[in-house]
Order: C-alpha cells, then structure tokens, then sequence
C-alpha cells in the first residue's frame, strides 16, 4: 500500500452539471493519518466523503482511494476498493430484518470469512461498543446511539485500511459520542487505520494528533 491513502488532483465533484460542490481541489491523506474535515452545512464535506467511497464520481480531475482510480471505475474494482474501507453513515443503514450480529457480520460475510470467524469477530467487537447482551436483537429495538455503535463495530470488522466516516456522532448523546471517539481513535492508533470524519464539530478533548480541513466555496484547505 503506498503511503499515500487518498489523493486528489484538480478534483471536481457535482451532482449536477451546472451546479459544482467540489471545485478543482488537490488533496492528499496518508497512511496512518486521523483527519477532520469541516464546513458549514451544505459546504459539501458528505459530498467528497461520498466521492471516497466511490458513491459519486468525479466529473473533473482524477481521486484515487487505497491504490484505486476512481474515474470511471469498473464494478469490479468499485467492489474490489471497497473490501478495504470501513463506512460509517450518518443514518447508520443497517440492515433491518438482520440481528445485530449478523450486521457485524456483514462485510466479513462479504469478504468470505468462515461462520466461526465472522461471529467470533462480532462477538469480540460487540463487547467493544458494549452491545453484546443484544446480539439477537434487531436495529429497530435499539436506541439511535447504540445503532451507530453497531455501525462503527461493522465498519471496523474487517480490519479495513481506511475508514470514512460521516457526521459519526451527530445527534447521540454523550455516552455514545465518547465510545465511538475511542473506538475511531483505537483503530488508527493501534491498527494504523487512516480515518477520515466529516463532522461539523471537532470534540474539544480529543487527545490525538490529527489534521484538520475545512471546505469553504467549494474549496479546501489545510488548518495547521
């Protein structure tokens, strides 16, 4: 894996052709980094988030992702790119009719790890974001917070090398936010996973080095 996670060349992002968001943007991420990007809503921090992840395409300039070229992307490497990352969605996007569990289980499932390896992880990571007495539960029987725990435990299921996260602790409360601070700030402290949060509030104790971008006018830049 090169040193560099994610880098972005003369990057522009639209959702229509007239209307630009992301605007000739250079940017680059490293190995091991914990980065913040902020903005006033409507900035377009989701919208790059989402461009990452391969969920919008660039229209203009090239974006590559843990050694992926996300212009004009095949299917297979579209799927390929995304056995490497952990996502973390605002709205949690959980499988409803699934236990909490078999959630957990989702991108180890996917990746084809045995049924013992994918529920001794879940199991493990369950214990972590301290959910594991509702393991038989279902997303709709849980709280907003402990659904965005179960989040983050999938997310980290497969050891990924970057996890993208979006608005992670938006509206839980102050249980929650702590545990899946700890949990983003554990994973790229003791596995080295980069990670990448698009938050419109920095945690004023956050005690970890970290790098901080703000998009502003479609614009980004780096705050030292």
């Amino acid at each position: 894996m090169k040193n560099n996670v994610i880098t972005a060349e003369n990057l522009s992002l639209s959702y229509k052709a007239n209307e630009i968001v992301i605007n000739n943007i250079d940017l680059q991420i490293n190995t091991k980094d914990f980065v913040f990007i902020t903005g006033k809503s409507g900035s377009g921090k989701s919208t790059l988030l989402k461009s990452m992840y391969a969920a919008l395409p660039p229209i203009n300039g090239n974006l590559n992702v843990c050694g992926v070229s996300l212009k004009n992307i095949s299917t297979s490497n579209k799927n390929f790119l995304r056995k490497h990352l952990g996502i973390i969605f605002q709205d949690y996007k959980l499988v409803e009719n699934w236990t909490i569990e078999k959630n957990v289980m989702l991108p180890l499932l996917i990746a084809g790890f045995s049924k013992d390896t994918c529920e001794n992880q879940a199991c493990k990571l369950l214990q972590h974001v301290n959910l594991l007495h509702k393991a038989d539960k279902f997303p709709l029987e849980l709280s907003g917070g402990e659904q965005q725990r179960v989040g983050v435990a999938r997310a980290l299921a497969h050891n990924p090398v970057l996890i993208l996260a979006d608005e992670p602790t938006g509206n839980l409360d102050e249980y929650s936010s702590g545990l899946i601070w700890d949990l983003l700030k554990s994973a790229n402290k003791q596995l080295g996973t980069t990670v990448v949060t698009v938050t419109h509030k920095i945690p004023s104790l956050f005690r970890l080095d970290y790098r901080h971008f703000e998009i502003e006018n479609g614009d980004i830049h780096e705050i030292s």
